[in-house]
Formats: structure tokens, C-alpha cells, sequence
């Protein structure tokens, strides 16, 4: 074998090597890429009174909307916060039926991902059906309906 031979061997060897690496690298890149951005990480039904439903963005323009579940919650120790769930929405159909709704109680199926796509919306969690619109107003708290205690003079 001639030294021409040796390198040319050498050449090809280190060749498919690099192209080996570069290949687990895409790989490896696609992957990640397909589990953070379009594998749904959850799914399950979200209930309450929707706030809003608004089409909006600069360059992408999506479906975004608000929902406000009954209780409270807490960020803080000591604090009181409503429990909200921000949403974006996949289907314009969907969007147009839940614009229509502002005020009632409704059950909307989600999804959850790992990443915000700017053209899926601004959250992580996107409605893709309607499982229910009450027509019913929404039940208020029954101590807000109590009547005030009775007053005694001493």
C-alpha cells in the first residue's frame, strides 16, 4: 500500500466518524425540539366562568383567553389571588363560539406542552374543544347571600 493510499483510508474513516457524530447530533436535535414543542405533556378539562376570549399578537395573531375557576388560590403565604387559567386556542371555530360566550361557565378541553410556539399563542396550554357552554349563570357565594347578623343594643 502506498503512503497516497494510507491517508486516503485515514480520510474516509475520520469522514464517517464526523458524519456518525453529526447525524446523533440532528438527531438528537429533532428530537428534542419535537418533545418541547408538539408532544403534549398533559391534557384534561379546565371549568369556569370565562372572562374573555381576544385575537392578538404583532406578527403572529392568535386566539388568547381567560377562564376563572371558582376558589381562590395563593402565590404568597397570607395572600388571596382568584384562579385563573390563561389559554391560547387552536381552532378560529372555536375561538368564534367562545367569543360569543363571554360571562358563562363552560368546560374547555386542553392540551399542555413543554414550550410556547408564537404562532400556537402565548401559552403553554392551547383549547382544542369545547366540552360544554352553561347557560346558567354562574352560582354565587352563598355566604355573600346570608343577611346580615342582627343588631342588640346592650
Amino acid at each position: 500500500m502506498t503512503d497516497n493510499q494510507e491517508q486516503v483510508k485515514k480520510k474516509s474513516g475520520w469522514k464517517k466518524i464526523r458524519n456518525s457524530i453529526l447525524f446523533i447530533l440532528l438527531l438528537g436535535l429533532v428530537l428534542f425540539v419535537g418533545i418541547r414543542y408538539y408532544y403534549p405533556y398533559g391534557e384534561g378539562v379546565k371549568s369556569g366562568q370565562l372572562n374573555f376570549v381576544v385575537y392578538k399578537g404583532i406578527v403572529f395573531k392568535t386566539y388568547e383567553g381567560k377562564l376563572i375557576q371558582s376558589g381562590f388560590k395563593s402565590s404568597q403565604v397570607g395572600g388571596i389571588q382568584s384562579n385563573e387559567f390563561t389559554f391560547s386556542i387552536a381552532d378560529k371555530e372555536i375561538a368564534e363560539k367562545l367569543m360569543l360566550s363571554g360571562g358563562k361557565m363552560v368546560d374547555l378541553h386542553y392540551k399542555e406542552y413543554f414550550g410556547v410556539l408564537p404562532w400556537r399563542g402565548y401559552s403553554r396550554y392551547v383549547v382544542d374543544a369545547i366540552v360544554n357552554i352553561s347557560e346558567d349563570e354562574p352560582q354565587t357565594n352563598p355566604i355573600e347571600e346570608l343577611p346580615p347578623p342582627p343588631v342588640t343594643e346592650m
